[in-house]
């Protein structure tokens, strides 16, 4: 991926809130990173997707992923740390991308190797600014691992 990639950036957002993930889609569509983007609605389904399993079997591995914290079913945390004890799925970049500003919720995701933790701006043009800032960082600046 990076400067001169001619893939698309593969993008999974997991968050169960559809305006939040219309609002995702949304900024990153405004930017002119090539990518594509995949959404899931929960933890488990998110685990189904990265393990290319049950309704996901077609699923292909992402470049990163825009991780909510707070889901139903298996929350962002308990997803963060499947992912990062997993020997397949440990190097994809995962950035939470919350609502939450608790020093707990922070503290905890860099604990279980977040990449990045970004609170979710109220704001409309701000929550877009922050989206397309890590779409721009993740698309154009930082040098991701290659697929496998």
């Amino acid at each position: 991926m990076g400067v001169d990639s001619p893939q698309p950036v593969r993008i999974l957002v997991v968050d169960d809130d559809p305006g939040d993930v219309l609002m995702i889609e949304e900024a990153l569509a405004d930017s002119d990173v090539d990518k594509i983007i995949d959404v899931v609605s929960d933890g488990e389904e998110a685990m189904e997707f990265l393990r290319a399993e049950g309704r996901h079997e077609q699923a292909r591995r992402p470049d990163v992923i825009l991780l909510d914290l707070n889901m139903p079913r298996m929350d962002g945390r308990q997803v963060l740390g499947a992912v990062k004890q997993d020997e397949d799925l440990r190097t994809i970049p995962i950035v939470v991308l919350t609502t939450s500003n608790a020093d707990t919720d922070i503290v905890g995701s860099y604990t279980l190797q977040a990449n990045a933790y970004v609170t979710k701006p109220i704001d409309l043009d701000d929550f877009n600014d922050v989206v397309r800032r890590i779409d721009e960082f993740f698309g154009r600046v930082v040098v991701l691992p290659k697929r496998i």
